[in-house]
């Protein structure tokens, strides 16, 4: 048994009896502590407050929690903070002053696992994570002989995650430099953004974001640093951090890159440029937008690569991509790809589009913005500025003498109506609509004000999807479940089902997740379906109708993509239940 639970046992704090029935039910000795917190017989309070008892007792070492996936590494430092009447921090919420680490060895922070975050004329506060490592505390002294160190707790991964970016700060260490140089000597700002190192320094942040598998790239002025960030499967993380110096001349070369106007910061812009990162091609489009310290300027990173993308390789399992399909060979119709932002919506109208493309059809799409270029497709950018909104460019495309039509995003009543009339009379229509399932299309379809007739007539099929984050298949380990979830899901599981999850690897950056696939229901419109949309049937009717028809919805869906090992059971109740 492991040794905080014979610990709480020897302590009297919880029973033998509740350990035996748990064994009995077949939990391995090492997850019995997780659901003796789950059923409730100890809260997780009181088992931290137990633990951070052993601590100061030195009877524990900080280190036992790593064998705890399931206690809070942050939670436990809050709590030993408390108690000690020490700082506790969130390093990811302070903008920290990096000058501190310039003039220190990294090796000394590396050694020691610590890293200095402020300082006044007085005192330097320095966060580690473990307050009673006498050793680093006097190497951080001797770092700072005439200050007192003031001792700040923060968790070991969040350390160790600032200090590697200091290192990939200190790689281009040497690039900056002679950014600052050039910048110093050269007076005029044409100059400067023409800087040849300016052009080296975006280079190494593109193939350093891209190479980190990040779809989007955050380049953000704050108070004291400019931070470079990029959005992996879905999460934002720090890939660089510069002195602010450095930003002005930067954010001005990526917008003459794009072709915006450099003088205006006190508006949005938006662009786009083209450059080969690695011997790739790839398309930027940029946004800046005026925030409190400059402007902030996202680039979505668009891989010509992704355009091409089979709808079957990216994540749909064969029984929705066959459902698709027979949606997609309809002669006329509108089909309809439903979800929040970020799902997926864009990638998966590009593997309709990649189904419907051949020289014998005309295929016109209408986008806000142009994401993918492809051939054999009229792509229509629209331009509110000169009145040409999704509305406006229809109706022209309807005179285009089209055979299949996709609309970027359907975002009010007139291009509802335009699109609903465009699949009435013979075209094949493709969009998107912001609604949470398959079925709630139809009520906001409704409640946009189309009538019940009309919608049942034009609607071929429609999709709902999310994205969910893989199992790192270098790290992929199996994983128990809590009795309590595995009561939950007793209903929809095979018995013994086998379940995975990542355990974290440099491969993924100790996320235990590398990259991500789409969860999808399919809702062909049948005759049935179609009666019942009619007559203004309920929601719930049309889902018992669809369910009769086979239809399987999103949480099933992602439920198998679980038991295949693709993803975990907490990543699926995440994305499908909120």
């Amino acid at each position: 048994m492991d040794r905080i639970t014979t610990d709480l046992l020897e302590n009297g704090l919880i029973m033998k009896g509740q350990v035996d029935r748990l064994s009995a039910k077949g939990i391995h000795e090492s997850l019995i502590l997780r659901d003796i917190t789950l059923s409730g017989f100890m809260t997780m309070n009181r088992l931290v407050r137990f633990i951070v008892q052993q601590v100061r007792d030195g009877l524990y070492n900080l280190s036992i929690i790593d064998n705890y996936d399931y206690i809070s590494e942050k939670t436990v430092l809050e709590e030993l903070a408390l108690e000690l009447h020490l700082l506790s921090v969130d390093l990811d919420s302070l903008d920290m002053d990096y000058y501190l680490t310039e003039r220190m060895p990294l090796a000394q922070l590396k050694k020691h696992n610590f890293i200095p975050i402020s300082q006044d004329d007085m005192s330097v506060t320095v966060a580690f994570h473990d307050p009673l490592d006498i050793l680093a505390q006097e190497a951080a002294q001797r770092l700072f002989p005439r200050k007192i160190v003031k001792i700040a707790l923060a968790p070991k991964k969040q350390i160790a995650a600032y200090l590697y970016k200091i290192e990939l700060k200190d790689s281009v260490k040497g690039l900056v430099k002679k950014v600052k140089e050039e910048l110093n000597s050269i007076s005029s700002l044409e100059d400067q953004q023409q800087a040849s190192s300016i052009l080296l320094l975006i280079d190494v942040i593109l193939k350093t974001c891209i190479n980190g598998r990040a779809s989007d790239i955050h380049i953000e002025p704050t108070e004291k640093n400019c931070v470079v960030r990029g959005r992996v499967d879905g999460k934002l993380s720090e890939m660089f951090i510069f002195e602010k110096s450095i930003y002005p001349p930067l954010s001005s070369r990526l917008k003459l890159l794009a072709n915006l106007d450099i003088a205006e910061k006190r508006k949005p812009q938006d662009g786009r440029f083209s450059t080969t990162v690695a011997s790739l091609e790839y398309d930027f489009r940029i946004s800046t937008l005026p925030i409190l310290y400059g402007e902030s300027i996202v680039m979505r990173v668009l891989d010509k690569q992704k355009a091409l993308v089979k709808l079957e390789d990216a994540g749909m399992d064969t029984a929705s991509y066959n459902k698709l399909l027979k949606g997609l060979s309809s002669p006329f119709g509108i089909i309809l790809v439903t979800g929040p932002t970020g799902s997926g919506k864009t990638t998966t109208l590009y593997g309709a589009l990649n189904e419907l493309r051949n020289v014998e059809d005309k295929v016109i799409t209408v986008e806000d913005p142009v994401e993918y270029r492809m051939n054999l497709i009229q792509q229509v950018q629209i331009n509110p500025k000169v009145g040409l909104g999704f509305a406006e460019s229809l109706r022209s495309i309807l005179r285009q003498d089209p055979d299949k039509i996709m609309i970027g995003e359907i975002r009010d009543k007139e291009t509802l109506e335009i699109a609903i009339k465009a699949a009435l009379t013979g075209h094949m229509v493709i969009s998107t609509l912001h609604t949470n399932d398959s079925i709630s299309s139809i009520p906001r379809m409704v409640d946009m004000g189309i009538q019940h007739y009309l919608i049942s007539g034009a609607l071929v099929a429609i999709q709902a999807q999310r994205l969910v984050r893989k199992i790192c298949t270098h790290c992929k380990a199996e994983e128990s479940l809590p009795s309590s979830v595995l009561a939950d899901l007793k209903d929809v599981i095979p018995k013994n089902a086998k379940f995975y999850k990542g355990k974290g690897c440099r491969e993924c950056g100790d996320s235990g997740y590398m990259g991500r696939e789409m969860i999808c229901e399919v809702l062909n419109i049948s005759d049935d379906l179609s009666s019942l949309i009619a007559k203004g049937s309920s929601k719930e009717v049309l889902l018992e109708q669809a369910k009769k028809e086979g239809f399987v919805d999103l949480y099933h869906n992602g439920i198998q993509k679980a038991l295949d090992g693709v993803t975990t059971i907490e990543e699926i109740l995440k994305v499908t239940k909120g």
